[in-house]
């Protein structure tokens, strides 16, 4: 009877697994299901940061990957105000083998200074610096010449943006992204509704008003949309994951246009589920994961 009441929860695991493959389309990583094996001599740890960027330090962590050699990182940008901050990507990304780095931009959730669009691109470029310094990226097991950028909503902005302006990360991944510029453009028309959704996502932001961050993006619209960004993104290995939310029709479009201008390099996957992919977690870990994989 013992014999028999082990077996079932396997039996209903493998199940589940098979199902979540069907689902996805593609193999389940192992990464995303177990724990690697421990190693003792170079365990897999947590270290906190603090990233010079502005004047300020801004609030960092890092999984450090288990095994004694410099490991790829996979640099973690969360969104507007970041509720969800897929840490449980984070951590399946660790079990793969791959750092995982994720910050507070500055004036959010308790990083110094006040919150600025403009900023988190800041802030981004300074964090790719700070885990490229050759102390840190030896004290945190980083080989810096392989870095991969991620983001979720607006740090998928955040990742398309700094994916044009670093030439020396591998690759990025974007998650249901927010096109920012087009928030500004559309705020040229209708400003109070801009305002009333900034006013709902700045609760963990200090230092602003849903004014001041409707004022920024207008200011910005044509320089931060992705229409804009897409020619400099079409020789550049991009994922796109997008989800049937309210910005569904961005990743679309930057889709659309990077293929228009001439890219052949862009992936991408739809997946319907809401904007924080509450009932997909396995499938965006196994997306995630297995693109890793396919880089060189």
């Amino acid at each position: 009877m013992g014999q028999i009441n082990l077996r079932v929860p396997t039996v209903l695991l493998a199940a589940a697994l098979h199902s979540t493959a069907a689902l996805a389309l593609q193999p389940v990583p192992t990464a995303v299901i177990a724990d690697p094996h421990p190693d003792a001599k170079f365990p897999a740890r947590m270290e906190v940061i603090h990233v010079p960027s502005g004047g300020v330090q801004i609030n960092g962590v890092v999984y450090v990957a288990s095994g004694p050699d410099p490991h790829p990182a996979f640099v973690l940008f969360h969104g507007l105000p970041g509720n969800e901050k897929n840490l449980d990507l984070a951590q399946a990304v660790r079990r793969a083998g791959w750092t995982v780095v994720t910050i507070n931009y500055r004036g959010s959730w308790g990083s110094p200074g006040n919150f600025r669009f403009a900023q988190n691109l800041e802030d981004a470029e300074a964090t790719l610096a700070f885990i490229r310094s050759p102390d840190n990226a030896k004290r945190l097991s980083i080989d810096s010449s392989r870095i991969v950028i991620c983001g979720h909503s607006m740090g998928g902005w955040v990742t398309a943006e700094t994916l044009a302006r670093e030439p020396n990360v591998l690759g990025a991944i974007i998650i249901s992204a927010g096109d920012f510029g087009a928030v500004g453009l559309r705020a040229q028309q209708n400003r109070d509704a801009v305002i009333g959704a900034m006013n709902n996502n700045r609760e963990s932001l200090t230092g602003v008003t849903g004014e001041s961050m409707a004022d920024e993006l207008v200011a910005h619209g044509k320089d931060w949309s992705f229409k804009t960004l897409a020619p400099k993104l079409i020789q550049r290995k991009l994922l796109v994951l997008y989800s049937n939310d309210f910005v569904k029709a961005d990743s679309q479009e930057l889709i659309k246009n990077i293929k228009a201008a001439g890219g052949t390099t862009i992936a991408e996957k739809y997946v319907v589920t809401d904007h924080s992919w509450s009932d997909h977690r396995i499938d965006l870990e196994s997306l995630v994961i297995n693109w890793l994989g396919s880089l060189h």
